[in-house]
């Protein structure tokens, strides 16, 4: 596995990320992780790989978008001094287009979006030893649909910039795909972005695939 022996995991994000973590840090007793995707890579790390002592901290914000992320990066990122980062954002910022369209202030644009994201990885990747990026994600099947289409083009933009900064990129809106040719979209979320334990668990696997878990904690 890719993530090292005494490594500081911070994974950060939106509501899809925070669920109720621990503030001012999301870390420590009482799933302290939050109950979220974040807490089940915290159990599984801890509980196939011990010896490693790996240490997972949930900085995520309900609501956050990217413009949100960098008003608070420096304390949230850069001051908690991470060997490794997750970065899962970009849903609101697509999101308040549609179910906020009078209320421009809110609204994220691609171009914006793209030139934030790309500002936080660049400034931040010389102090890590690991950066993953993960795509925002609508838990929709229909690709025509617009806030699914527009979605896809956020997406497209975390590949572009995980690409090119040799970063671990985790496509979770192919993740969803998958398990949506089975099952409707409500069975994964009420909302078709806030998933339940299983839509959790598929973005924990997703994260973990990545970064090369293995189940019996040998490699």
């Amino acid at each position: 596995m890719l993530i090292e022996q005494g490594s500081k995991l911070i994974m950060i994000g939106d509501s899809i990320t925070d669920a109720d973590r621990n503030r001012p840090v999301g870390e420590g007793l009482h799933d302290g992780t939050g109950k979220t995707y974040v807490g089940m890579v915290h159990s599984l790390l801890g509980a196939t790989y011990p010896e490693r002592k790996i240490r997972v901290v949930n900085m995520g914000v309900s609501g956050n978008t990217v413009r949100d992320l960098k008003a608070r990066w420096q304390t949230d990122v850069i001051q908690q001094k991470p060997d490794w980062l997750s970065i899962l954002i970009g849903i609101n910022d697509v999101w308040r287009q549609f179910d906020s369209p009078l209320i421009s202030e809110s609204h994220v644009y691609i171009d914006e979006y793209e030139q934030t994201l790309n500002e936080l990885v660049t400034v931040t990747k010389p102090c890590l030893k690991g950066l993953v990026l993960m795509s925002p994600y609508y838990i929709e099947p229909n690709r025509n649909d617009a806030m699914r289409a527009t979605m896809d083009q956020y997406g497209e933009v975390v590949r572009k910039i995980a690409h090119e900064n040799n970063a671990i990129f985790v496509d979770l809106q192919a993740e969803f795909d998958k398990i949506l040719r089975h099952c409707h979209p409500n069975a994964i979320a009420w909302d078709r972005v806030h998933p339940n334990l299983v839509g959790h668990m598929l973005i924990a696997r997703a994260f973990l695939n990545a970064v090369g878990y293995e189940w019996n904690g040998r490699v």
